[in-house]
């Protein structure tokens, strides 16, 4: 049975919906457990627990993949992450390189078809705490990165149950709808850390993708940033190519672990070339409301507001942990 979003009353305009987990939640409902893993390539993941992982055996773990320039002081993060502490179970979310407020050692990033650090990560996770369920949910970018892994990894996914929240399935669809109207005010927001990143990593490397130490970079849309740094930075021929190949939508019909797919008509983020058009297979929950915007979903009042999400995600994910 769906649990239907209800949007807060005068709250159901899109980019309201959007905003508001900013403005009503200004500060992280808790401050989390830092630590580093090394990568294979010299390199390593951030990455913060809910407690003290010692202190935590026997609890379900529920792994959480941010969005594109996101942190665990995103809200959507950290309520996630609090309300999976508050089921009991231990939480953890893995920062993709460069985003926990240090810059990456290597050159190379992340991006939405990039699944060989969350594999590394499901892996630790697995060597760690083999005997209890293991979950993950993914957040915009990291939900497109998500439905990509368990696509590719349908044999062996190594966790029981996902939830993605406004993938953008149809990244090309995504990057073309960005850059219309209002929503050209996320696409600058997103591009402000994009950028003061890429300037930051270009004092340490001579050159990354299209751009050389010593150039300012000046980027203005989310195209040209795959255009110039993802595509060639990761071996794609272009932007184009990139999308192609890296959107979640065709590889659905690929996925063998229960998941549930979490998207919002009026997400001003996308267009309805993200919403499936096949008949899904029965593993597949998918959840199409009317409101919600992009990882939005608020509902109560202004004074008493409520984040749906953090009732929705575990109560979805709990069905599949015993």
């Amino acid at each position: 049975m769906k649990e239907t979003f209800v949007p807060m009353k005068w709250g159901s305009n899109p980019h309201v919906q959007t905003l508001l987990p900013r403005f009503v939640r200004r500060k992280a409902v808790f401050e989390p457990v830092w630590q580093r893993i090394d990568t294979p390539d010299k390199d390593f993941l951030d990455i913060c627990w809910t407690e003290d992982p010692e202190q935590a055996h026997g609890k379900p773990v529920v792994v959480l993949f941010h969005g594109l320039a996101g942190c665990f002081y995103s809200p959507y993060a950290n309520g996630l992450l609090n309300a999976f502490k508050q089921q009991g179970w231990l939480g953890v979310m893995m920062h993709f390189r460069g985003c926990s407020g240090l810059i990456n050692r290597q050159a190379r990033s992340y991006h939405s078809g990039e699944t060989s650090d969350a594999r590394l990560m499901l892996e630790y996770i697995q060597q760690r705490f083999p005997d209890v369920p293991r979950l993950a949910t993914g957040v915009s970018l990291g939900g497109n990165m998500l439905v990509r892994y368990l696509a590719e990894f349908n044999h062996d996914p190594l966790i029981k149950a996902g939830c993605v929240i406004s993938p953008p399935l149809d990244l090309g669809a995504c990057s073309s709808r960005i850059q219309q109207g209002f929503s050209k005010v996320y696409q600058a927001y997103l591009l402000r850390s994009m950028n003061r990143t890429l300037t930051n990593k270009l004092q340490r490397h001579p050159k990354i993708g299209h751009w050389t130490s010593g150039q300012k970079v000046k980027i203005s849309t989310l195209y040209q940033f795959d255009e110039t740094v993802t595509a060639p930075l990761n071996a794609f021929d272009s932007a184009e190519d990139y999308y192609q190949r890296c959107s979640g939508l065709s590889v659905l019909q690929d996925i063998a672990t229960p998941l549930k797919v979490i998207h919002a008509k009026d997400d001003p983020f996308m267009t309805q070339a993200v919403i499936p058009t096949v008949p899904l297979p029965e593993n597949i929950d998918y959840h199409l409301t009317q409101y919600g915007g992009h990882v939005g979903f608020v509902s109560g009042t202004l004074k008493k507001p409520e984040f749906w999400l953090e009732k929705e995600v575990p109560r979805w994910l709990a069905l599949h942990i015993k």
